[in-house]
C-alpha cells in the first residue's frame, strides 16, 4: 500500500526533510530501487544510500543537516522508524471473517465477532476466542482454551486445556502450548519411572510471539507464565512452572528447563540451555550456546554472559586467553 512520507512521519514521530514523496516498498540500501524506502543507522552509510535508487532515506540526527536531493526522514531511532514504516506500508492482511465449512467448532464455545475459522480447524467444548482473531488451517483448540482479542494464530498449532492466551498474541504454524512438562518420579525398588502430575495451566499475556514449532508445557501444579510482550524464535522449548517476564527475547533452538525465572528484559541467544531452577536476573544477556547449571544465579543488567557454565564474556575471552598461552608452552 503506497505511502506518502508525510503520513508515514506523522504515525512514527519522525520529521520529514524535503519534499514529499510516496513510497511502495521497503529495501536495502544495497538492493534499492525506484518507489522504495531505506534507512541507515550510520553517517558512513549515507553516501551509500544517497547513491542508490531510493525514493527516501530514513536517518538519525546526523543526516538532518544535509543536502540531499531525496528526502529524509529523520528519527532517533532510524531502524524502528523503518520498521514502523514497514508496517504502514505492508498492513497485514485481513482473511475473510467466518467458519469454514470443514473446520469443527463445538456449540459450547464462544466466538467473537470478526473471527476467522480457516479449514479443519478444531474448536473443543467451552472454548473461548475474542474477536478480529484468526485461527489458521488446522488447528486444534482443546476444551477450555481462552484466546484474547486480535490474535493470530497460524495452521496446525495445537493449544491445549488450561491454556489463555491474551491479546495481539501471534502464534505461528507448528507450535504446540500447553502440554505435559517432562516430570517423573523414580521407583527406587523398581527402578521405574512414574508420571508426576502435570495439571497446572498456561498463561501467555499480551502482544507475546511464538515462533513456528516451539513448545510451551504447561506447570506441574501451579503454571508457566509467558510474560507481556516477550518474543520467542522457531525451535524453543519452554519448561513446566517456568515464568519468562515482560519483553524478553528468546532466540532459536534454547532450551528452558522447568521452574527457571527469566526476569524482564533478558536477551538469550541462539541454543542457549538453561537448566532447572535457574534465575536469570532483569537484562542480562546470554550469548549463544550459552549454559546455565541447576540452581544458579545470572545478574548484571547489560551484562553479556558466555560460555558453559555461563560468565561475564570478559572473564570468559581471559580464560580462553590464558589456556592459548598454556597450550602453545606445554
Amino acid at each position: 500500500m503506497p505511502r506518502l512520507l508525510s503520513e508515514i512521519a506523522a504515525q512514527t514521530g519522525s520529521r520529514l526533510i524535503g519534499q514529499d514523496a510516496t513510497v511502495s516498498a521497503v529495501a536495502s540500501v544495497q538492493s534499492a530501487k525506484a518507489g522504495d524506502l531505506v534507512f541507515v543507522e550510520q553517517a558512513s552509510r549515507l553516501d551509500d544510500a544517497l547513491r542508490s535508487a531510493a525514493a527516501a532515506i530514513v536517518g538519525g540526527e546526523f543526516a538532518a543537516n544535509l543536502s540531499s536531493t531525496k528526502p529524509l526522514l529523520i528519527s532517533s531511532q532510524p531502524r524502528l522508524t523503518f520498521a514502523q514504516a514497514a508496517a504502514l506500508i505492508f498492513p497485514a492482511t485481513t482473511p475473510p471473517v467466518g467458519v469454514h465449512p470443514s473446520a469443527l467448532v463445538d456449540r459450547s464455545a464462544s466466538i467473537g465477532k470478526n473471527v476467522s475459522i480457516a479449514e479443519l480447524a478444531v474448536i473443543g467444548r467451552n472454548v473461548q476466542i475474542g474477536d478480529n482473531t484468526f485461527i489458521g488451517a488446522g488447528c486444534v483448540l482443546s476444551a477450555g482454551v481462552k484466546i484474547g482479542s486480535n490474535c493470530r494464530i497460524y495452521p496446525k498449532v495445537t493449544i491445549y486445556s488450561s491454556t489463555t492466551i491474551g491479546n495481539r498474541v501471534v502464534i505461528h504454524a507448528g507450535a504446540v502450548l500447553g502440554s505435559d512438562g517432562f516430570g517423573y518420579v523414580r521407583d527406587e525398588q523398581t527402578g521405574r519411572y512414574f508420571p508426576f502430575p502435570q495439571v497446572g495451566r498456561l498463561e501467555i499475556e499480551d502482544q507475546v510471539e511464538i515462533g513456528a514449532n516451539s513448545t510451551v508445557d504447561r506447570g506441574a501444579l501451579d503454571g508457566t507464565i509467558i510474560r507481556r510482550g516477550t518474543k520467542i524464535d522457531n525451535l524453543v522449548h519452554v519448561g513446566h512452572n517456568v515464568e519468562i517476564g515482560e519483553d524478553v527475547v528468546i532466540a532459536a533452538q534454547t532450551g528452558i528447563s522447568g521452574s527457571a525465572l527469566i526476569e524482564k528484559n533478558a536477551i538469550l541467544g541462539g541454543q542457549v540451555g538453561i537448566a532447572d531452577h535457574v534465575r536469570i536476573e532483569e537484562g542480562a544477556i546470554l550469548g549463544a550456546q550459552s549454559g546455565i547449571p541447576s540452581n544458579k544465579v545470572i545478574r548484571g543488567k547489560g551484562v553479556v554472559f558466555w560460555g558453559t557454565p555461563a560468565r561475564p564474556i570478559r572473564e570468559y575471552l581471559k580464560q580462553l586467553a590464558l589456556l592459548s598461552t598454556l597450550a602453545k608452552n606445554k
